[in-house]
């Protein structure tokens, strides 16, 4: 276990820390106060006995990254910093996370916040007037017509959606520069409020269990059932929702748990970061919370992207299974991916439906698929130096679809230092992941869970 303690800072590491917490949830800064020394426990990685192993995440670079933001955010120098935050909804999935539905923007000064700003992302998509051609995806799956800031996180990559957002901002009409950007996930929702307990606002209870959906239910069915609503303020119960779920934090007496929360939510891809400091955002990619796709891996790679091109919350029903397997004993290394899809759902209503995705995966630049089954012929492209493949596929409620997909890698492939990176899709839940690697010297077998990136490697014991 790794704890790191920092015996003069123990107020100011609770400041940043609550400043992330309730970012997650409602994009609204607390500053405040405790006398309690912070710990973050290491993620524990269980192995089976096998020459195929994971490599274990830096846990300690992870604690300096904290540090590093922890005295950023802390620091007394007068600067005023402004930061938009992008609030996904991913029971609806999107390459970068959830649906971005809302977004916020915060400024800070001294280590207090100095103003907050939330809208709706459909009002600043109505201010413009640009037509910019959406990705196939829309146009083909949901005929949308113009591409706009909701749809702007249509890349697994964290950065280069944020340069769309931007784009997107100043065509709205809306100026100014940021500091920092921020995505939080819903997910994030329910795990707060595992910690705290249930809530109640306006005469509805959230829980750690139906947090998310139930405030899906507040802020969108009945304006779905009823257009002649007024909108402009079906989510202020989100604002109300702030200092009850801050008192629920800090009436906690374990300030660690808070600490070992936030410290979870990065690792997973929950909550992504982009500094315009350099040295700020050297940190946090130095830590992988950059939620940038790799680019300097040199090995085998697997990045497995849906997006929810059917415009309702089935994500919430939708459970995943994966297998890897890879032959490196032929001219060329075969590579096997199967995900089993399940559609959980009972019944279709005003937020469920069949899953319609457009899945891309990411591999080796230079493969070529060999065979697919249950998904539709693929886009094939090139990005990130990274071959990507995109296919529909769609399961129908209460059933499951096994997607098969079959290709090679490129020839000069190094198959002597066998190492395999997967990254995790931000806004997706946990997926078990089973891989199975062939070699010369007999076949190896390794079972973890995607709840975060995955790296292995091949250890020859001779």
């Amino acid at each position: 276990m790794w704890i790191f303690e920092f015996a003069k800072k123990r107020k100011k590491i609770l400041i940043a820390l609550a400043i992330f917490v309730v970012l997650c949830v409602t994009a609204v800064f607390l500053v405040g106060g405790d006398k309690k020394t912070i710990g973050i426990k290491s993620l524990s990685v269980l192995n089976k006995v096998s020459n195929l192993l994971p490599i274990p995440a830096d846990e300690k670079k992870e604690l300096e990254v904290i540090n590093k933001l922890v005295q950023e955010f802390t620091k007394k120098d007068d600067v005023e910093r402004s930061f938009m935050i992008f609030l996904q909804n991913n029971m609806e999935l999107r390459p970068g996370g959830g649906f971005l539905g809302q977004y916020a923007i915060i400024k800070t000064k001294n280590g207090e916040v100095t103003s907050t700003f939330l809208e709706d992302a459909n009002l600043l998509d109505q201010r413009i007037t640009a037509k910019i051609s959406p990705p196939y995806p829309f146009k083909r799956m949901m005929q949308i017509k113009k591409w706009k800031f909701r749809d702007s996180n249509f890349s697994p990559d964290f950065p280069t959606n944020v340069d769309k957002a931007k784009y997107f901002y100043r065509l709205s009409g809306r100026s100014g520069e940021f500091d920092g950007f921020v995505a939080v996930n819903s997910d994030v929702f329910n795990h707060v409020l595992e910690l705290t307990g249930p809530i109640t606002v306006s005469g509805h209870t959230f829980t750690g269990e139906n947090g998310a959906l139930k405030l899906e239910e507040v802020v969108e069915k009945a304006y779905i059932m009823n257009p002649e609503l007024d909108t402009q303020n079906r989510k202020a119960i989100m604002r109300q929702m702030a200092p009850l779920i801050v008192d629920g934090l800090f009436s906690l007496g374990n300030i660690s748990k808070i600490a070992d929360f936030v410290h979870k939510e990065f690792k997973n891809r929950n909550i992504m970061v982009n500094f315009t400091d350099s040295r700020l955002q050297a940190a946090v990619e130095e830590a992988h919370w950059d939620g940038k796709m790799a680019a300097d891996w040199g090995g085998d790679y697997l990045m497995m992207v849906d997006a929810n091109m059917g415009s309702l919350k089935t994500d919430y029903y939708i459970k995943r299974e994966v297998a890897y397997d890879i032959n490196l004993t032929g001219e060329k290394p075969v590579a096997t991916l199967n995900i089993l899809y399940k559609n959980t759902a009972p019944y279709g209503d005003w937020r469920t439906s069949d899953y319609h995705s457009y899945l891309r995966i990411y591999i080796p630049k230079g493969s070529n698929l060999l065979d697919r089954k249950m998904v539709s012929y693929p886009n094939v492209g090139e990005e990130f130096g990274k071959t990507y493949m995109g296919f529909t596929c769609h399961v129908v409620m209460g059933t499951q679809t096994a997607a098969m997909i079959k290709y090679e890698l490129p020839a000069d492939f190094n198959r002597d230092d066998y190492r395999l990176l997967i990254q995790k899709q931000s806004g997706v839940g946990n997926i078990p992941v089973k891989v199975h690697l062939k070699t010369k010297d007999g076949e190896f077998n390794q079972e973890q869970v995607l709840n975060n990136d995955l790296k292995f490697e091949f250890r020859n014991n001779e």
